[in-house]
């Protein structure tokens, strides 16, 4: 009879505290703390290069140079509260950017140097037919950097979050910026007053 009770109580034991998954469409709005989250970082990226891209700077470019900007990402610096990956939101900033067929974009300085450490190996290794010349590289007419600021506000269990996106243009030539964007995001988290 004990052990029946013990495998029962066993059973249920890892019945209890088994783990369900449940997929979700990666569109799909979910937030389950109220921190910064994917969803926060797609949706500030579209509206920051839509809002980018309806300025006058590009057309602006486009007539005086007959072609499209070349473009760069600098820092996007976390200055907020909480950790937050800024090279997801770096990545979906560029590809609206480069989806929009409007700008060409640059590899990051951490990118070109292991870019230029391989064209070195192909200099010494490759063929003359298929190496990749260095001197060849298409210089940045702008560079995008930013800012991802918090506040937070808590009264009791619940707290306001307020995320404020920073981006700014600069032209390469003369530092002029071209193009100034701002996105806020406020959230309200309400916690249970009962905890299980």
């Amino acid at each position: 009879m004990k052990r029946w009770i013990m495998l029962m109580v066993t059973l249920s034991l890892i019945v209890g505290c088994s783990t369900k998954v449940t997929r979700l469409e990666p569109d799909q709005a979910m937030d389950l703390s109220g921190s910064w989250n994917d969803t926060d970082s797609r949706l500030v990226a579209q509206e920051m290069i839509q809002d980018a891209l309806s300025h006058p700077w590009i057309s602006q470019f486009e007539s005086s140079q007959g072609q499209s900007p070349t473009v760069i990402v600098g820092t996007v610096q976390n200055v907020s509260h909480e950790h937050i990956n800024v090279n997801t939101f770096v990545s979906d900033m560029e590809r609206a950017l480069i989806n929009s067929g409007r700008v060409i974009f640059v590899a990051s300085s951490q990118e070109r140097s292991e870019i230029r450490k391989e064209r070195v190996d192909q200099d010494l290794n490759a063929t003359d037919k298929t190496r990749s010349a260095a001197g060849n590289e298409i210089g940045a007419d702008y560079m995008l950097k930013g800012q991802i600021n918090t506040l937070i506000d808590v009264a009791s269990k619940d707290q306001v979050r307020y995320y404020q996106v920073d981006l700014t243009l600069i032209s390469m030539k003369d530092n002029r910026k071209v193009w100034l964007g701002q996105k806020k995001i406020k959230k309200l988290v309400e916690r249970s007053k009962l905890r299980y």
